[in-house]
């Protein structure tokens, strides 16, 4: 029996209505919650890597029917029921939905010159799923029931599939656990313990005529598995973006800006000096943003007449329920009181809460957007499915139209750019976890699960999820966060009351720069009792002043180095100057006497693209900070390539992330490719729970969970791990191609569940 529905008749779910079945029992919710963290932390990272998620609900499903069948075997428990494990898919998928709206946007606050608080993190994760749970419950009896066969829902569907498959016994979760594993050893060898680098590198120079061009992978399970599941076309027109920043623009900056004796806006460093990357930062970040921005615009324009049909449906189903005086137990809903009051609730919790700093009108437009882009986005996840559901192009709407009310209201200024954030970021989560919900309550209605049940298990996960998302987030951030040593005058302003240990081991008053001062930038430093700068406190998300490098002592006794003319000069960490010189594969800060100060270890830094995104819509509309010419020319290589017929929310992704993610994705894409050719692409991809797929699912998490362990070795122990190989060239590519060999082979090898 398939749950996948057939237009125009009266669905019979696998589990009938007036069947008793054990459902919402308390060990479905803990492990729903426990694999909802897991996919949640994985979802953070993703996010920040490539502002990019993955469903989790079927890689979940999957999970909890093997847990149970391996519990009910060692230790003799009851089986698990189809609606039990339709509990833990509810429970767990909520983590994914939240992370990607909290990973998305509040890194730009480190952009902006602000913490990344955890309350704040904690109180915008749950709250604004919170809103995604309750406006979802009014909707369902006309989403799933009234237009069963109109609208497909397609993870909902095949999830369905996956856990009717499962219960005839023909489901194993060995694809994902090996994908996991795969993963996450990769990943631990590659972070932590450092055997081989995160790239492999080829400048593709032609001598010196192409200055600057440069073609790299990054080597990691998650940019394989995340390419496998996006297909071959959509990685291809990424991988295609990325070639247009780093094989034709870098060097076509270098070419005609060389000349330049001085430093062009918005860079304070001359073109002729400037790395691939500093290009990249400083200039290409900009034309991404801007293609990106216009992208999710076309792709919201696009789904303009979905949007009207879903606020028009949406608000005639409002309140609908079952008819009839004995409601079915597959028809009964939380009731509307607890709908309109926990409503109320969320909105003084949002009102009251001083972390938060929500005024009177933000709060209102959270209400609002919220109400009406979690009716869009359950709408569109039900005719396209939730991977292309543009949340990130609602969340650019909310934003604008927000500092567009701010600057009418003459709020403009520093102090507005936290509370525009957070206000789109509550709307963001809400949308995200609405989206999620409905494809939910489609599983469960297509299995025969009692709505009232999962929207009780999926508020359980919306808390736990949020518990650790904040927490995530803080760690990967700590990891990755860099101390710059800084000279120059005193600050004027800025002072925040805090203290903090410098990398020097002495303390220091932390000042939050809001607005550029001098040659500093905007940014959180660390200065002494006379106000004079430190340390720059770089965060782990690129910025145009990203200081990618941890200075270590160097091994006692370390032999004396040649230092070439002309080498680079760097502060270490006690305010002297140094040369840069690199030997044998390591960098190190070399003093007057040739012998070796310090050791430089790079420190991976998080693109955060959605973020970014967020930011300079804020910086351009409240502080008049945008560099324009260069965002309009990303906004019109975006309408370009709609011209040509190709979306161009992947080129423009592809165009603003580093080309090796891009590339890196672009293997994955490849591998799929090849898995199509060997046995079609209705067996190998299509659908979401072929054993390619659940692999590359398995290798995302994986991979994920992997690089939030070594953000956490890399603050305890920075110096950890030894490079056993020669990391340079493509040396790196060797077991990188070896995963994806496997990951071929299990796509074409394995037979699907379904």
């Amino acid at each position: 029996m398939s749950a996948t529905p057939t237009p125009g008749s009266s669905y019979v779910p696998y589990v009938p209505a007036s069947a008793s079945v054990r459902e919402l029992t308390i060990r479905a919710v803990i492990i729903g919650a426990v694999l909802g963290i897991v996919f949640a932390a994985s979802s953070v990272y993703l996010g920040l890597k490539v502002g990019l998620t993955v469903s989790a609900s079927i890689p979940i499903a999957v999970l909890s029917i093997t847990l149970f069948k391996w519990l009910s075997r060692a230790f003799g428990l009851q089986p698990a029921t189809i609606l039990e494990n339709n509990v833990v898919q509810t429970t767990g998928s909520a983590g994914e939905s939240i992370a990607a709206g909290v990973a998305f946007t509040l890194p730009s606050l480190l952009l902006m010159g602000f913490d990344l608080e955890l309350g704040r993190i904690l109180m915008v994760a749950i709250l604004g799923g919170l809103i995604g749970v309750l406006m979802m419950i009014p909707l369902r009896q006309g989403l799933m029931v009234k237009e069963h066969g109109k609208l497909t829902f397609p993870e909902g569907t095949a999830c369905g599939d996956v856990l009717i498959v499962g219960e005839k016994g023909g489901t194993s979760a060995s694809t994902v656990f090996l994908g996991f594993f795969v993963g996450f050893g990769y990943a631990i060898l590659n972070l932590v313990l450092k055997w081989w680098a995160d790239a492999a590198a080829f400048a593709m120079t032609f001598g010196d005529r192409l200055k600057g061009a440069m073609l790299a992978f990054e080597v990691s399970p998650p940019m394989l598995g995340v390419g496998y599941i996006i297909g071959p076309r959509t990685a291809a027109n990424m991988f295609a973006g990325g070639c247009l920043a780093f094989l034709v623009l870098v060097p076509m900056i270098h070419h005609f800006g060389d000349a330049l004796d001085d430093p062009m806006y918005p860079a304070t460093t001359t073109i002729a000096a400037m790395s691939p990357g500093q290009i990249r930062n400083n200039f290409i970040l900009y034309i991404g943003a801007g293609a990106v921005a216009t992208g999710g615009f076309i792709a919201l324009a696009r789904a303009l007449p979905s949007i009207g049909g879903a606020f028009k449906r949406g608000l005639g189903n409002l309140g609908r329920g079952a008819e009839g005086a004995e409601v079915p137990r597959t028809e009964r809903d939380l009731p509307m009181s607890v709908v309109l009051g926990g409503s109320l609730a969320v909105i003084l919790a949002i009102a009251a809460a001083p972390i938060l700093d929500i005024n009177a009108l933000s709060a209102v437009l959270i209400v609002l957007f919220g109400f009406f882009f979690v009716t869009v986005s359950s709408r569109i996840t039900g005719e396209i499915g939730s991977s292309s559901n543009p949340i990130s192009g609602m969340t650019v709407a909310t934003l604008l139209i927000t500092c567009a009310l701010f600057v009418a209201l003459g709020w403009i200024g520093t102090d507005y750019k936290a509370l525009a954030l957070t206000t789109a970021a509550l709307v963001c989560v809400a949308a995200s976890n609405g989206g999620t919900i409905a494809q939910d309550l489609k599983t469960g209605f297509l299995v025969g699960g009692t709505p009232r049940a999962q929207q009780i298990a999926i508020l359980c996960g919306v808390i736990t999820s949020a518990l650790v998302i904040g927490w995530t987030l803080k760690v990967l951030d700590d990891g990755a966060t860099t101390f710059r040593p800084l000279t120059g005058a005193p600050l004027t302003g800025g002072a925040s009351g805090q203290t903090m240990t410098g990398p020097d081991g002495a303390d220091y008053q932390v000042v939050y720069l809001r607005e550029p001062q001098g040659e500093l930038g905007v940014g959180k430093y660390l200065v002494d009792g006379d106000q004079r700068p430190a340390f720059q406190v770089d965060p782990s998300v690129i910025s145009s002043q990203t200081y990618p490098w941890v200075a270590l002592p160097a091994p006692a006794g370390a032999p004396a180095l040649t230092v070439p003319e002309g080498a680079p000069v760097e502060l270490g960490p006690d305010h002297k100057s140094y040369r840069v010189v690199d030997e044998a594969g390591q960098r190190y800060l070399v003093g007057a006497s040739g012998a070796p100060a310090y050791t430089l270890e790079p420190r991976a830094k998080f693109d955060a693209p959605k973020a970014q995104l967020f930011r300079l819509i804020i910086d351009g509309m409240l502080g008049g900070e945008l560099p324009v010419a260069l965002v309009m020319i990303g906004a019109m290589l975006a309408i370009l390539i709609e011209l040509l017929g190709i979306s161009s929310l992947p080129f423009a992704v592809g165009l603003y992330l580093p080309i090796a993610t891009s590339a890196g994705i672009f293997v994955g894409g490849i591998v799929r490719w090849l898995v199509d050719r060997k046995r079609g692409p209705a067996a190998s991809g299509t659908s979401e729970f072929a054993p390619g797929t659940l692999m590359a699912s398995g290798l995302i998490a994986g991979g994920a969970i992997a690089g939030i362990f070594s953000a956490i070795f890399a603050v305890s122990y920075p110096d950890l791990g030894k490079s056993l190989f020669d990391n340079h060239g493509w040396w790196p590519m060797t077991p990188f191609l070896l995963m994806a060999g496997l990951l071929w082979w299990v796509g074409t090898r394995r037979k699907a569940a379904n």
